[in-house]
């Protein structure tokens, strides 16, 4: 589209999708869809409640709120989303503003700031710009319209008189501002450092601090709301379209509320125009209260919205949605604790209102206990400000004394964070911190590690992950042989998947040589009736008789090969004689303690003496194996080599050894070189099954000389290369893949994901549909990108093909209007990196035009 004097309009490139919201009225976004078609632009408008279409449709979405279920799908599609400002800045400057300044996202919470400055040190300068821009902030070298604060030292300075000459909308404020707002991470309010008369220089530190409320608490402050919100809201009176309209909703049983509730709920829902469900896979929502169970794992993994009492009571009262990862109370509850919370005995002070309840929700939440008194014996105490009786107190008597961030990010990583970390101990001298209390979202990355990790495959252990439920006779007992089954089964798998107990008491922790030997499946028992606590007491007790024996057993069993293999012999004159009767006494106690203590599932082998599991095994390429008919074949060697101490494994995550015919390229060898296996032939497999023993794998090393000089690699250095990467090779790496890729897309995704990068298939656009993409601190990134230059490039795994080659130019076109640099390179380019466990430069794979046609795959 053209003007009519022949000139090419601002926008007539754009297609632009306006998200309509609260801050963000049907009348504004009227006016900028006028402005934008008469500049030729392509608007759209989303009412509130509305689903937004397919997004790859658009070019930029307007919103001013991140809160709408389109949100991660752009972002995922690196669709820009910005600000209405954004239309009219563009407009100014005759050219597309950079839209990451503009961008709604509130962890770019400098992103409406344009910063001049004034008279300070060229030093405190380059940091307040640097610092504003990472965080989405401006530049601005001269005093503008653009220009909202301008820091400086004095009120009397130049640039401080041409704004109070020219009546400028711009505060003038200290450097101390920005400086605490870049060490919290947060944007406070800068009024107590806006000249000409700072708050933080004239009052005392005794003065009585004010605190302002905190808006992002209304109604996220506890996971358990005591009652329902009103049935209809501002937004239905004035008849805007229902969030809930064409909605599916399941409420899960373990939210357990009375009938009388539960009706209420679903005649708002219905009300609405939404319907309600009980099986999960037809659920649009997912409302529950801990983060367990089959429905709550089925639908994290579909991306179906999971959220509890709170959230649901949320988007009822202000018929606004908003993610439930948004704010941390929202979202279902563990019944186990934060790893390291056990014990912690926490107080709150100077927090008031909301952000105290919101605190002492998250302390119960968390698994640590909140106190309303301070006390010697309390561990730590969270404050919004450093001048208090408690933070006297706290000092005196060696207490952690910290903010709530401390708090709030070790529950959404999930993990105990360092309090030595200076943001958790930095107290700006007039801001109360219970005013950006409830900003830090949850981590989709983390949940998913922890609570629902993906099908197929083994996600690192959560806390608690090796734990088993505990048995109950009667109703095992009570259960047909089927149920009991089915249920030792699911009890296992959510073992292996981290999923918290459905009670509260805390359970007996496995031994890893356990649950290492549970997760396999076949070697599964029944588990055995508890015994009764007498006969477990009088079972301890016996065991101190052959406290002799065990020890004897212990040191054997720690030599080479186990008791078994490589023990004493009997013409040994130092070995001890056991009767059989005595033996077997004793094994029965052994047992008996054991299945008290890890509550096993094998007793019965343990008694027939198998040996421990002394490597775990991945094997790939073993031709006695390969073809039809020989399962039965398979399945026999692999009992043998579990009774020689060798466990075969299929997951690389757990291998300690890998075993190959040669450097073969299969899915399996390359995923296992990253976690630095010892690699050993096949013939290793063939020679332990034929002599009956448990060899050294040092004799069976795997040497493929013709592979080496084929891929230009050393094989011997490849687990060195891989015990330093440590699985972060590929760090960094953003890497895209034509879908119908020969070998597969899945197989080269975990491939990058397993080297600690970042896969997705390329359809055309930079989209794809159900990924979460770990998002990292802005700290990590800018520390990676100056380790790692790969940082500002896209690469695209493609073939020669035609059909391929014809995706390249919209790749390159796309790259670049996201300023990063396209790189479509061969998959032999991953490959030999992965193999070789090095980083290698992409020219010598980069495709390009004239090779169209030679596809060597």
């Amino acid at each position: 589209m053209a003007s009519e004097n022949g000139e090419s309009k601002l926008f007539e490139q754009c297609s632009i999708c306006i998200v309509c919201s609260k801050d963000l009225l049907s009348d504004y976004a009227e006016q900028l869809a006028t402005t934008l078609e008469q500049n030729g632009g392509e608007p759209s408008i989303v009412q509130p409640g509305a689903e937004v279409p397919d997004v790859a449709k658009f070019s930029h979405l307007i919103s001013t709120t991140i809160d709408f279920e389109a949100y991660d799908t752009a972002s995922d599609a690196l669709i820009p989303v910005v600000k209405p400002q954004w239309v009219n800045i563009s407009l100014s400057k005759r050219k597309l503003a950079n839209p990451r300044q503009y961008s709604p996202d509130p962890r770019l919470f400098m992103n409406d700031v344009v910063v001049t400055c004034g008279d300070i040190p060229e030093g405190d300068k380059d940091a307040i710009i640097g610092g504003v821009v990472a965080k989405g902030g401006l530049y601005a070298p001269r005093v503008s319209q653009m220009v909202t604060h301008l820091v400086d030292l004095t009120a009397d300075s130049d640039k401080a008189r041409i704004v109070k000459a020219k009546r400028l909308n711009v505060k003038i404020v200290l450097p101390h501002w920005f400086d605490d707002c870049l060490k919290l991470g947060r944007r406070i309010d800068e009024r107590p450092y806006t000249l000409p008369d700072p708050e933080i220089l004239r009052v005392g530190p005794d003065t009585p601090i004010q605190w302002h409320e905190n808006k992002d608490l209304v109604g996220a402050s506890t996971t358990d709301p005591s009652r329902l919100p009103p049935p209809s809201s501002p937004a239905h009176v004035s008849g805007h379209r229902s969030i809930f309209e064409g909605k599916t909703i399941m409420l899960s049983p373990d939210l357990e509320i009375g009938p009388h509730l539960q009706e209420s709920i679903q005649a708002v829902l219905a009300q609405g125009g939404a319907k309600m469900t009980a099986n999960v896979d037809d659920a649009d929502m997912l409302i529950c209260r801990y983060r367990e169970g089959f429905a709550y794992r089925t639908a994290s993994r579909l991306n179906i919205d999971v959220g509890n009492l709170a959230w649901l009571y949320r988007l009822m009262t202000f018929n606004t949605y908003t993610s439930p990862l948004r704010r941390l109370l929202h979202y279902p509850v563990s019944r186990t604790p934060i790893p390291g919370f056990e014990g912690f005995k926490i107080s709150l002070s100077n927090y008031v209102g909301e952000a105290r309840i919101y605190l002492e929700n998250l302390i119960a939440a968390s698994g640590a206990e909140c106190t309303k008194t301070l006390k010697q014996e309390n561990t730590h105490l969270i404050t919004a400000h450093g001048t208090s009786e408690k933070c006297s107190a706290a000092k005196e008597w060696g207490l952690e004394v910290v903010n709530h961030l401390w708090l709030e990010d070790g529950y959404a990583k999930w993990k105990l964070q360092p309090a030595s970390n200076p943001r958790y101990s930095h107290f700006p001298l007039r801001t109360n911190l219970g005013e950006v209390a409830g900003q830090t979202p949850l981590d989709r990355a983390v949940l998913e590690q922890v609570f629902f990790p993906s099908t197929g495959t083994a996600a690192p252990s959560p806390p608690r992950a090796m734990q088993s439920k505990p048995q109950n006779t009667n109703t095992a007992s009570a259960q047909p042989p089927a149920e009991k089954k089915r249920k030792i089964d699911e009890d296992v798998s959510d073992a292996a998947h981290g999923t918290p107990q459905a009670n509260g008491k805390r359970r007996p922790v496995q031994t890893p040589a356990r649950a290492c030997v549970m997760s396999e499946g076949k070697e599964n028992e029944t588990p055995s009736s508890t015994s009764s606590r007498k006969s477990k007491e009088a079972a301890t007790a016996r065991l101190h008789e052959y406290a002799p024996d065990l020890a004897l057993y212990e040191k054997e069993r720690k030599r080479v090969g186990g008791v078994i293999y490589g023990g004493r012999r009997k013409s040994d004159e130092d070995r001890v004689q056991e009767n059989k009767k005595e033996n077997k006494k004793r094994l029965s106690v052994e047992a008996e303690v054991e299945s008290d203590v890890e509550q096993a599932a094998e007793t019965k082998r343990q008694k027939k003496s198998r040996p421990p599991i002394a490597m775990h095994l991945l094997i790939t390429g073993y031709q006695r194996w390969v073809g039809k008919g020989n399962e039965k074949k398979e399945d026999a060697d692999k009992r043998g080599l579990r009774d020689l101490g060798i466990m075969v494994v299929q997951d690389a995550r757990r291998c300690t050894h890998l075993a190959a015919p040669s450097m073969i390229r299969t899915t399996k060898f390359v995923n296992a070189l990253a976690y630095a296996p010892v690699i050993v032939s096949t013939d290793f497999i063939t020679s332990c099954l034929e002599k009956g023993e448990l060899l050294d794998p040092a004799d069976f090393p795997l040497k493929d000389k013709e592979a080496e000089k084929k891929y230009n690699f050393d094989l011997s250095c490849v687990t060195a290369n891989a015990k330093k990467n440590k699985n972060q090779m590929l760090r960094g790496y953003r890497i895209y893949c034509v879908e119908d890729i020969r070998g597969g897309f899945d197989a080269f995704k975990s491939i990058v994901e397993t080297n600690g990068g970042e896969c997705m298939p390329f359809r055309g656009r930079l989209t794809i549909a159900n990924h979460s993409r770990r998002e990292e601190s802005d700290e990590e990134e800018s520390e990676v990108e100056d380790e790692n230059p790969a940082r500002k490039e896209l690469f695209l795994l493609s073939s020669a093909g035609v059909k391929h080659s014809r995706i390249w130019p919209r790749f390159r076109q796309l790259a670049l209007d996201i300023k990063k640099t396209p790189r479509i390179v061969h998959v032999d380019w991953l490959l030999d990196m992965a193999m070789s466990q090095e980083t290698r430069s992409a020219n010598k794979y980069e495709l390009t035009e004239d090779m169209i046609g030679n596809n060597n795959e």
